[in-house]
C-alpha cells in the first residue's frame, strides 16, 4: 500500500496558502500604511501655505525687502515632492487641484513681482480658497487610503478563516477520526485483546497505512504472545538465579566491610559461600600456606578450583564440593576475586600498621639518641677529664673511676645496640619477606651460615605481633652471632599444630652458659617481654649436639578457642627451661 496523499503534504499546502494569504494581507495593509506615513505632513505644508499667502499680502504692504524672500519660499513649498508628487495612489482630484492651485501661483507670483497690491488683495480671497480645497483633497485621500487598509485586512481575515475552516475539517475527517480508532484499538490491544475493530486502511494517507499495518501487527502480537509467556517463565528462572548470586555477593562484601580485616573476615565468607550455595564443603589455601576450611570434605567426590587472583597475581586457590548442582562458575570466580581483593587489603593495613610502628620506634630512637645518648657521651668525657686530673698515685681513686667507666661503656654500649634495634626499617608487609630482609644485614656481619625456613601464614601476625617476632629473632642471631662463635645458624618458622605457631632458632656454637641473664645485660629479658607480648612462651635450652636452641610459641590472636585450647596443651610440655 502507498500513500497518496501524505498529511504533511497536506497541511504543509494548507499552512502555506494561510501563510500567503496572511503576508499578501499584512504586504497591502503595509504598504498603504507606508504611503500615509507623510500624509499629515502633505496635510500640515498644504496648510502652511495659507499663512505664507497672507504674510506675502503684508510684505507687500509695508517691508518689501523681505518679498523676495518670502516669495521664493512660498514656491520652495509649493514644489516639495509631498505636494506635487503625492504617490502612485493618489486620486487625480488631487493633482488636478495641485495643478489649478500651482496656475493660480504663477498668476499671482508675477503680481507680487510688479507689486500689484490692489490686485493682490482682491484676488487674495479666492486663492485661500483653492488652498483649502486642495487641503480637503489631500485630506479625503489619506481617508480614502485608511479604509482600504480596513477592506483589505477584512477580506484577508474572511478568507484566513474559510481557508483554516476547510483545512480543519478535512484534519477532522482524515486525522482526528482515525487517529481516536486507533487509539481505542491500542487500548484494548493493551488489555490484552489482540483481535481490534477493523481500522479504515482505505485513507490515501499515512493513517491509512498506519491502520493496515496496525492490523498486521496485532495478528502478530497475537502469536508473539503466546511464546513470550514461555520466555519470561524462563527468564524468571534465570533471574531468580542470578539474584541468589547477587545475595551471596552482597553478603559476602557485607562480611569483608570491616574496618580490619582478619582471619574471622575470611571464615564468614567461606561460611556464606557454603550455606548459600549448599556446598558439601569450602576451602581456601594461599601462596604462604595459609588454609581455611568448611564444612566436612567428602573423600570419595572431587574438588573443583578456581584461582584467588589480585591484578593477575595468583595468591591461592579456592576449592569446593557440592552434591547439588554446582554453583556458577562465574560466581566462584567473583568470590574468588573478592577474596584476592581482602587479602591484598589485609597485606596493606598491616604495612600500613607496620610503617607506623616503624615511624614510631624511629621517633623514640630520635629521642634517646638526641637526649640519653648526649648525657652519656658527655659524662664519659667528663669522667676522661676527671681521671686525668687526679694524681697517679691515688690508686684508689683510679680504680673508682675505671670501674664507673666501664660501667658507663656498657650503658653505652647497650644504648647504641636499643638505637640499632629501634631503627629497624622493613619494607615488606609479608612476614617471610620481612624476615628475609631483616637478616641481610645480619649476614653481612658474621661469617656464619645463616639459613632460613619459613612457612607461618601471613595472616597469622599483625604489623605489632610481626615487629615482636621479627625483633625476637634478629635478637636471637644477634646473640649467635656474638658469643657463640657459630658456624650455622638455622631459622624456622613454622606451625606444628593448626593454630599454633613456632620460631626457633638454633647455632652449632659453644652453647648457652646459663639461661639467666648476665649482670648488665638486658637482651634476654626484652625477648622475653616480646614473647610475652605475642602472648606466646620463650624457651632456651641446650640440644644433645650442643649450640643453643632458643624457641618461641604462641597462638594466634584471631584463631578459635579450639585452637587456643591446643595451644595451652602443647605449651605445657615444650623442651628446655623456660625463661
Amino acid at each position: 500500500m502507498m500513500v497518496k496523499r501524505p498529511v504533511s503534504t497536506s497541511l504543509a499546502r494548507a499552512f502555506f496558502y494561510i501563510v500567503l494569504l496572511s503576508l499578501l494581507t499584512t504586504g497591502m495593509a503595509l504598504s498603504m500604511l507606508a504611503s500615509s506615513m507623510r500624509d499629515a505632513e502633505a496635510i500640515n505644508l498644504a496648510g502652511s501655505l495659507r499663512m505664507q499667502s497672507w504674510r506675502l499680502g503684508y510684505d507687500l504692504q509695508g517691508k518689501r525687502d523681505s518679498l523676495t524672500r518670502h516669495r521664493a519660499q512660498y514656491e520652495k513649498t509649493l514644489r516639495a515632492p509631498l505636494l506635487s508628487a503625492p504617490g502612485w495612489l493618489a486620486p487625480q482630484s488631487v493633482r488636478e487641484r495641485y495643478a489649478t492651485l500651482y496656475q493660480a501661483w504663477q498668476e499671482m507670483d508675477a503680481r507680487l513681482a510688479r507689486g500689484d497690491l490692489g490686485w493682490y488683495q482682491k484676488n487674495i480671497d479666492d486663492y485661500v480658497a483653492q488652498i483649502d480645497l486642495f487641503v480637503l483633497a489631500l485630506q479625503h485621500h489619506a481617508e480614502s487610503k485608511m479604509a482600504l487598509v480596513v477592506a483589505v485586512s477584512a477580506m484577508g481575515f474572511f478568507a484566513i478563516f474559510t481557508l483554516v475552516f476547510f483545512t480543519l475539517r478535512r484534519i477532522r475527517r482524515q486525522v482526528v477520526e482515525p487517529l481516536n480508532a486507533l487509539v481505542a484499538a491500542s487500548q484494548q490491544v493493551e488489555r490484552g485483546v489482540f483481535t481490534p475493530p477493523e481500522l479504515n486502511a482505505h485513507l490515501p494517507n499515512e493513517l491509512g497505512l498506519l491502520g493496515h499495518t496496525f492490523t498486521r501487527m496485532a495478528g502478530e502480537l497475537r502469536k508473539l504472545y503466546q511464546s513470550l509467556e514461555a520466555n519470561v517463565q524462563q527468564k524468571t528462572q534465570s533471574l531468580k538465579e542470578a539474584n541468589r548470586r547477587l545475595e551471596v555477593l552482597y553478603n559476602c562484601s557485607q562480611a569483608l566491610s570491616a574496618s580490619t580485616l582478619n582471619r574471622r573476615s575470611f571464615e564468614r565468607i567461606l561460611t556464606i559461600l557454603r550455606q548459600d550455595t549448599q556446598l558439601t564443603a569450602v576451602e581456601m589455601r594461599t601462596n604462604d600456606n595459609w588454609l581455611l576450611q568448611d564444612g566436612m570434605p567428602d573423600a570419595s567426590a572431587s574438588w573443583s578450583s578456581t584461582p584467588v587472583l589480585l591484578l593477575d597475581n595468583v595468591l591461592g586457590e579456592l576449592r569446593w564440593q557440592s552434591q547439588a548442582a554446582a554453583p556458577s562458575n562465574q560466581l566462584m570466580e567473583s568470590v574468588a576475586n573478592m577474596l584476592g581483593r581482602a587479602i591484598g587489603f589485609n597485606q596493606v593495613q598491616k604495612h600500613r600498621q607496620q610503617l607506623l610502628l616503624m615511624e614510631e620506634r624511629a621517633t623514640i630512637a630520635r629521642e634517646l639518641h638526641d637526649s640519653l645518648a648526649q648525657a652519656l657521651s658527655y659524662l664519659r668525657i667528663q669522667l676522661t677529664l676527671l681521671r686525668r686530673a687526679l694524681p697517679e698515685e691515688n690508686h684508689d681513686a683510679h680504680g673508682i673511676i675505671n670501674d664507673f667507666s666501664q660501667a658507663l661503656n656498657d650503658a653505652y654500649r647497650q644504648l647504641r645496640e636499643l638505637l640499632s634495634t629501634f631503627r629497624l626499617t622493613l619494607q615488606q608487609a609479608n612476614f617471610t619477606a620481612a624476615l628475609k630482609e631483616t637478616l641481610v644485614p645480619l649476614r653481612a656481619r658474621s661469617a656464619a651460615r645463616i639459613t632460613l625456613e619459613s612457612s607461618l601464614p601471613d595472616q597469622t601476625l599483625d604489623a605489632q605481633r610481626q615487629i615482636h617476632l621479627l625483633q625476637i629473632i634478629r635478637e636471637a642471631v644477634l646473640n649467635a652471632i656474638r658469643h657463640a662463635d657459630a658456624r650455622t645458624i638455622a631459622v624456622r618458622c613454622f606451625s606444628p599444630t593448626p593454630g599454633v605457631h613456632e620460631a626457633e632458632i638454633v647455632d652449632d656454637g659453644c652453647g648457652i652458659a646459663s639461661p639467666e641473664e648476665p649482670e648488665g645485660h638486658y637482651g634476654l629479658n626484652i625477648m622475653q617481654e616480646r614473647a610475652e607480648r605475642l602472648g606466646g612462651v620463650l624457651t632456651i635450652s641446650r640440644p644433645p649436639q650442643g649450640g643453643t636452641r632458643i624457641c618461641v610459641r604462641f597462638c594466634a590472636a584471631a584463631d578459635t578457642k579450639a585452637d587456643n585450647d591446643a595451644y595451652n596443651d602443647n605449651t605445657s610440655n615444650l623442651p628446655g627451661s623456660t625463661i
